[in-house]
């Protein structure tokens, strides 16, 4: 196969003192990570030295689990954290380059803010700011928004899809040039290039206008992380970054065809969209030091965190199952599709009792796992690469910050003398490092479609 000529796009996934489910137990680790500017300031800096895309920050809006057992043993269910948009609002000034990626569901928040808090971080960053969109999978969620049940999957991706049309008809309030600020002529901005939204639909009744000018990207990124069907259909119309897990690289070369091939429906590109699946590498300077880090914090994992981590991604409870046992049938739930689906095809490929597979998600949560040398590892992501199995990775260190560490001095240069990634930024935005085009305002847009028709 002839080798791409294009380069890796890399986020650095950060999580406070690790991916890893025991990273908080480990001595390299900062156990209260999690409210540390300090911590977070040293990591985006890190990150952005290296030269990686973009620094990534998930998020949910619920404790995640009931057992307060297994919650009180781990720092991994966002538990004790900042809010990512809080957080990446500080980051932005104390970093010049490196694109600020944060979480925020469709499903328990409205169009509004979510369009104006964006905007507001694009502005503070100069053009550096991306919004993963989720749909929540965690029925707890619903317990803190007034509501007793989860939305149903279908009705959480219906509701999406009309999100997420809503915030960027808002990000395009203003036209570029609206605000004049003329003193002499006592004009602020021009009311001709202010455009009302006027929304109606099905889940959402949205007037407008935003109250923030034009981003400077026009509109931040736009990145999805599910990939169920009904996941896989949002990105195709409307993602501009997917974050995703597969684990083998058969199936990452058949994810990467299927989004792809869905996007020319919708007069999209397939570099209009950039596949970013997870990766957590162990590295060593040798492979029996990457072993060795590896197994260190694996040994850290207590049984009954592994057990309820697996209950949550399984979406159900594994009580008076032995661990030794293979793991159960697992009917359908209303929560998180595809990562269900990915622990029980490999729980079944590789005959992996529960504590089996506990042990191997306690790590990257069903994302890919590489343990070894820098050499081995960036063998591994550029086969995957060349093969169109992704367009970069999501890098999910599993202890931080020496993960961080670890890849900033290990990984990234053997990538840079394989000429798989850049040396140094050739843009300032968000969208000039992952190659998006910057959309034109719809009102140009439109224009531009009635002139060639």
């Amino acid at each position: 196969m002839a080798r791409r000529d294009d380069t890796l796009h890399l986020g650095a996934f950060l999580y406070p003192g690790g991916h890893h489910v025991a990273a908080w137990r480990h001595p390299d680790a900062k156990a209260d990570a999690g409210i540390d500017p300090g911590h977070y300031r040293r990591l985006a800096q890190v990150a952005e030295a290296a030269k990686f895309d973009l620094i990534f920050l998930a998020d949910g809006v619920s404790i995640r689990g009931d057992d307060i057992d297994a919650l009180s043993r781990t720092a991994t269910r966002y538990v004790g954290q900042f809010e990512p948009l809080t957080l990446l609002s500080h980051l932005s000034a104390v970093t010049e380059r490196i694109g600020l990626v944060a979480t925020a569901s469709t499903t328990y928040n409205e169009p509004f803010h979510v369009a104006r808090k964006f905007a507001s971080l694009d502005h503070l960053s100069g053009g550096r700011a991306g919004w993963n969109l989720v749909t929540s999978a965690d029925e707890r969620e619903a317990w803190n928004f007034g509501r007793d049940a989860h939305l149903a999957h279908a009705r959480r991706y219906a509701r999406a899809e009309e999100f997420v049309d809503v915030v960027t008809g808002l990000w395009d309030t203003y036209e570029d040039d609206a605000f004049v600020r003329d003193k002499g002529e006592g004009l602020f901005f021009d009311p001709d290039k202010l455009h009302v939204l006027g929304h109606r639909g099905e889940h959402f009744s949205v007037r407008g206008p935003l109250n923030v000018p034009r981003p400077p990207q026009g509109h931040p990124v736009v990145v999805q992380a599910g990939s169920s069907e009904a996941g896989k259909a949002l990105a195709a119309r409307t993602a501009e970054v997917i974050f995703t897990a597969q684990v083998t690289l058969e199936d990452a070369v058949a994810f990467y065809a299927d989004v792809k091939g869905r996007l020319s429906r919708h007069g999209r590109a397939p570099d209009d969209l950039k596949i970013m699946p997870g990766a957590m590498p162990f590295l060593g300077r040798t492979r029996s030091e990457a072993q060795a880090k590896y197994d260190s914090v694996q040994a850290l994992v207590h049984p009954v965190v592994g057990r309820s981590l697996l209950e949550r991604m399984l979406g159900i409870d594994l009580t008076g199952y032995p661990e030794d046992g293979p793991v159960p049938d697992v009917p359908e739930t209303n929560g998180g599709k595809s990562r269900q689906a990915l622990l029980v095809t490999l729980a079944r490929r590789e005959n992996l009792s529960i504590r089996d597979l506990y042990l191997r998600i306690a790590g990257a949560r069903g994302h890919w796992t590489l343990v070894g040398t820098a050499e081995d590892v960036a063998d591994a992501l550029q086969e995957r690469f060349e093969a169109y199995g992704a367009d970069g990775f999501n890098i999910m260190p599993p202890i931080l910050p020496t993960g961080l560490d670890d890849v900033a001095a290990l990984l990234i240069p053997e990538l840079q003398r394989r000429g798989l990634f850049r040396t140094e930024y050739a843009g300032r935005t968000l969208r000039e490092h992952l190659g998006l085009a910057r959309p034109p305002h719809r009102v140009h847009a439109a224009s531009a479609r009635e002139a060639a028709e």
